[in-house]
């Protein structure tokens, strides 16, 4: 059999001008990261990164002869139109949701690369050999490259099917309970050693069986892997997809021989596991269990009928007013319900009044309150809430039993003493803001009848120091501004 050593772009020198301009993207995205750990450089961060994909992008299409300039500038068109609508129509509520649809589509992306690549793998510059078979020649990947290529759709498919089941459940398509199917650990791995096997057995035969049962393996272990998820721990789970779709990036990096796909996914993937991983800390969760899909609730805390006959006390928006003008100390707990209501910026009108009164206001920001990683900093960020009042939960919970008054705000999972009591609850073990502990509890719900995400009652609006304002989250907080005057 006669071979010829091929590599149509692979072989080519790489300018050392186009080496720089990728280094200059990497470090603008470094800087990038850097600048968004803190709200007051965010928007620096924000710069450093949209200057680092235009570079990498600009260097990408001089360099590469992807296609026409009048396609590539339609492709650019119509997906930064459809981007622009919907980041002008998105709801801050709908926040997570929307990420979660972006990370699958980078996932979508990843894999449509490599079936393209594996298709075509001259056309994308991958190692091959050229060997003659039934008067054809007839590319043969490099084993090296097979297993960039298995590795970047395997995970890009994983990222794409579970972020749509993040999506459906955080879009309330599905509910928010985990879906328990049996065996699942059992199936879950056998499907992971599968893709595995056949990752390994690539290396050795590249044909299209093996390459399609890779990615249909692939796609289906991502739903499996989601749907036992509770929505309590959604927030990780979007934690954990964001990491997904930045090593699939970086895998498909590796097989185009691009360093800037390299740079990129390998920063998103390690921020995003060394976010998930702080977050499982906070919620007390094993690392290694997100990974592999088998946390979420086992069980749901009964009785949660039976509480809502016990006895409670409601508070109108003039008690409210009262007792925080004559306090010392406020700490605001905001939720997704002041999300969803859209009411952080009459909060921080509310707090403005009560520091105008002399009443030292703080925030207490739990990791995972809302739908996503840092939901609530945000929306506080849009209503101009000044960072220095703004803390997470290791930092201000031990001032509860010091503070006049705890002010919650559409956060009932966050807030549940059941995560320390109660065995068979599905937030057990999670680390909560002990808002319990504060002399009163003024606790802003639209109903008693509700429950948090988790689906679990909260033992705190049963206690003594609490007081229950029951009404639309902004509605109440306009009317207690109004009451202070």
């Amino acid at each position: 059999m006669d071979e010829t050593a091929h590599n149509a772009v692979g072989s080519i020198a790489a300018s050392p001008w186009v080496a720089l301009a990728y280094l200059v993207a990497g470090v603008c995205f470094i800087l990038a990261l850097r600048g968004l750990s803190s709200p007051v450089s965010s928007q620096r961060g924000n710069r450093f990164g949209m200057i680092g994909m235009t570079i990498a992008v600009v260097t990408t299409l001089i360099t590469h002869e992807i296609a026409s300039l009048p396609e590539i500038v339609a492709a650019i068109a119509i997906g930064g139109a459809i981007g622009f609508v919907i980041a002008r129509k998105i709801a801050m509520t709908d926040m997570p949701q929307l990420v979660a649809g972006f990370h699958s589509l980078v996932g979508l992306a990843a894999v449509l690369v490599g079936c393209a690549a594996y298709l075509n793998p001259e056309a994308f510059g991958i190692a091959t050999l050229m060997v003659p078979m039934i008067g054809q020649p007839v590319a043969i990947i490099h084993p090296a490259s097979r297993i960039e290529l298995g590795l970047g759709v395997a995970i890009g498919a994983i990222t794409f099917s579970g972020s749509i089941i993040a999506f459906l459940k955080l879009n309330g398509n599905m509910g928010g309970k985990p879906i328990m199917l049996p065996g699942r650990h059992v199936i879950n791995l056998a499907v992971l050693a599968g893709i595995l096997g056949l990752i390994g057995y690539f290396t050795q035969d590249q044909a299209p069986v093996v390459f399609w049962t890779i990615l249909g393996l692939s796609f289906a272990i991502g739903f499996l892997l989601i749907i036992p998820i509770g929505g309590a721990d959604m927030p990780v789970v979007v934690s954990m997809l964001n990491s997904y779709s930045g090593w699939a990036a970086a895998a498909m990096g590796f097989t185009l021989h691009n360093s800037a796909m390299i740079i990129t996914g390998a920063l998103v993937g390690s921020s995003g596991a060394i976010l998930s991983y702080i977050m499982c800390r906070a919620m007390n969760r094993s690392f290694i269990s997100v990974i592999a899909g088998g946390f979420g609730a086992e069980a749901s805390s009964g009785g949660g009928d039976a509480k809502e006959q016990r006895p409670w006390k409601r508070g109108s928006a003039e008690d409210a007013a009262f007792l925080m003008s004559q306090a010392e100390q406020v700490v605001i707990v905001p939720g997704y319900g002041m999300a969803v209501a859209q009411a952080q910026h009459v909060l921080r009108e509310m707090g403005d009044k009560l520091k105008a009164e002399g009443v030292r206001v703080r925030y207490a920001i739990h990791p995972v309150a809302g739908r996503m990683p840092g939901h609530m900093n945000v929306l506080l960020a849009e209503a101009n809430v000044p960072y220095d009042e703004v803390f997470e939960l290791e930092d201000i919970n031990s001032e509860f039993a010091q503070t006049d008054v705890a002010f919650v705000i559409g956060a009932n999972d966050v807030t549940n003493p059941a995560a320390k009591t109660d065995k068979t609850s599905p937030i057990y073990g999670m680390p909560i803001l002990d808002v319990e502990k504060a002399k009163t509890v003024l606790f802003i719900k639209r109903s008693m009848g509700g429950v948090g995400y988790a689906g679990v009652d909260n033992d705190v609006f049963y206690m003594d120091n609490t007081m229950m304002l029951l009404a639309d989250a902004k509605k109440m907080v306009e009317d207690i501004v109004k009451a202070l005057g």
